[in-house]
């Protein structure tokens, strides 16, 4: 006979097997991390930083440390389920960030631990909005560090235990679903991963090349030239906004630099999927796709919006400076990149509260899923609109029509109300987090319209800035925008079965 329960009489109280488990991998993703400190440790050597390779020894040291004490004390030979995933994918984040912080603090460029580590979240969670002081000055390890582990976080931190440190586990894809991808590109989760990465180097080596050799013809020296490439492409490509200098793009004074830029943005927010399907000859999916097509008809109606803002307070002398100026921060904003040539107060004083409504339109509505950026994500936003559009056809054919609403991502599939309660939900817990954040910049004393902007960019992942972001802005507020940040990236469920695990430990049966 069937029984019927209430779910929280469902819920079981974990014991230490599974903090066990949890804490064994959780450990692995931290040794990682550490052993990833070589890359800017090299650098340091490289360019005779005596300094920074001091620091990257010492938090390497540490953090080598802490994850080896953590695999040791918590060892197991036990899998992953899905509840062990979703909290090691939501650790693993806070991990990452507070000793990835460890160098970027000693560096002297931060006031506090609390900005280094704000400054670290917001590299992971490829955002881009800063704290650093005196970032012009910042030495090349400190500051590659920073893009580097942007570039780490767009992959996906899990991707990277999954490509190096997992030998083929069954828990593989839960802990790849807890980052925010449920996608496999390839039938094995690890070789899904693997791709991943490969697609990320091939582009690296393009990218960085088309933009040196911009960047030497517009003046800048080769060496130089080379490693500002190296940091923009790695910040570009996981739509994070970072860059080696304060002016963010603004400073090279470069048309083509920004042009090549944007499409680097543009690959970056692209379905992982996608990619393969051109990368393997399908190159029609580009045209057929959903998340596309929405891309296509948002990108339409948000400029739209922007254009007409700008347009009407009368800021640019002619028409290829005010195109140029609108549809570079449109795309970086729709992106998530959060790329910038102009200074965060322009927004303000100068585009106007019509043109800042667009860009946060943009950036609330985000890129692909199974991408680098971060946002409610196009197919949620073009499935809600199917399935709008399939109620209102209900209402205008006879009662006894049976009605079937097709989407086609990757393939044919038949909308269901799973697929839309999903989209629904994620939607729904943007929205409220968009919403906290807002009221917590109020809070503070900051106009609606600019906390709303400061809160949609962290939450979505994007860092433009309009001018909220500094060195000097209240501790408070730089927690809730690090929360956000946090929540934003893993879109939420992983975090929420952490904090279910958290309550039934307190609360769960035996």
């Amino acid at each position: 006979m069937l029984s019927v329960v209430e779910g929280d009489q469902m819920i079981l109280r974990p014991d230490l097997d599974d903090y066990k488990i949890i804490g064994h991998y959780l450990g692995k993703v931290v040794i990682g991390v550490g052993i990833l400190m070589l890359v800017p440790l090299a650098i340091a050597f490289g360019y005779s930083e005596t300094q920074p390779a001091i620091d990257y020894l010492f938090s390497m040291s540490i953090t080598l440390m802490l994850g080896y004490l953590l695999t040791i004390a918590c060892h197991t030979k036990e899998d992953l389920n899905t509840m062990h995933a979703m909290a090691v994918a939501s650790l693993a984040w806070l991990g990452a960030m507070f000793v990835s912080a460890m160098p970027l603090y000693l560096s002297g460029h931060y006031n506090s631990y609390l900005d280094s580590c704000f400054e670290s979240m917001s590299g992971y969670a490829t955002t881009g909005l800063t704290l650093a002081n005196n970032l012009d000055h910042m030495s090349n390890a400190h500051n590659f560090w920073r893009h580097f582990i942007m570039f780490l976080g767009g992959q996906g931190i899990v991707v990277i235990a999954l490509t190096f440190l997992f030998k083929g586990t069954a828990g593989a894809f839960k802990i790849y679903a807890g980052e925010a991808r449920d996608e496999k590109i390839l039938p094995n989760v690890i070789e899904t991963a693997r791709f991943i990465w490969l697609v990320s180097l091939v582009y690296l080596v393009i990218g960085t090349v088309a933009l040196a050799v911009s960047a030497v013809i517009g003046g800048l020296e080769p060496g130089k030239a080379m490693f500002d490439s190296i940091c923009v492409f790695m910040a570009a490509w996981d739509t994070g906004g970072f860059t080696p200098q304060s002016q963010n793009i603004l400073f090279y004074h470069n048309f083509s630099f920004e042009m090549i830029s944007l499409v680097i943005m543009f690959l970056g927010s692209i379905n992982f999927a996608l990619h393969y399907a051109a990368w393997t000859g399908n190159r029609r999916e580009l045209f057929r796709n959903i998340e596309i097509s929405t891309f296509s008809v948002s990108i339409a109606i948000v400029l739209s919006i922007t254009a007409w803002g700008v347009a009407a307070q009368k800021v640019y002398a002619n028409g290829t400076s005010f195109f140029g100026k609108t549809f570079f921060h449109l795309v970086s904003a729709h992106t998530g990149t959060g790329y910038s040539t102009i200074y965060p107060a322009q927004f303000v004083n100068e585009w106007g509260q019509l043109a800042m409504t667009g860009i946060v339109f943009a950036m609330a509505i985000g890129g692909s899923v199974c991408s680098t950026t971060g946002a409610i994500k196009l197919l949620r936003m073009g499935v809600i609109f199917k399935a709008l559009r399939q109620d209102i056809k209900k209402l205008m054919i006879p009662d006894t029509a049976v009605l079937v609403q097709t989407i086609h991502h990757i393939k044919d599939l038949i909308l269901e109300d799973k697929h839309v309660r999903s989209a629904a939900l994620i939607l729904l817990a943007y929205i409220v987090t968009y919403s906290i954040g807002t009221v917590a910049g109020m809070l503070y004393g900051y106009p609606l319209s600019e906390a709303s902007f400061e809160s949609v960019s962290a939450t979505a992942n994007v860092g433009l800035s309009c001018g909220i972001t500094i060195p000097s802005m209240p501790n408070g507020l730089k927690i809730v925008y690090i929360l956000q940040m946090w929540a934003g990236r893993l879109e939420f469920m992983a975090i929420l079965v952490l904090g279910a695990m958290i309550f039934a430990t307190f609360r769960g049966k035996r």
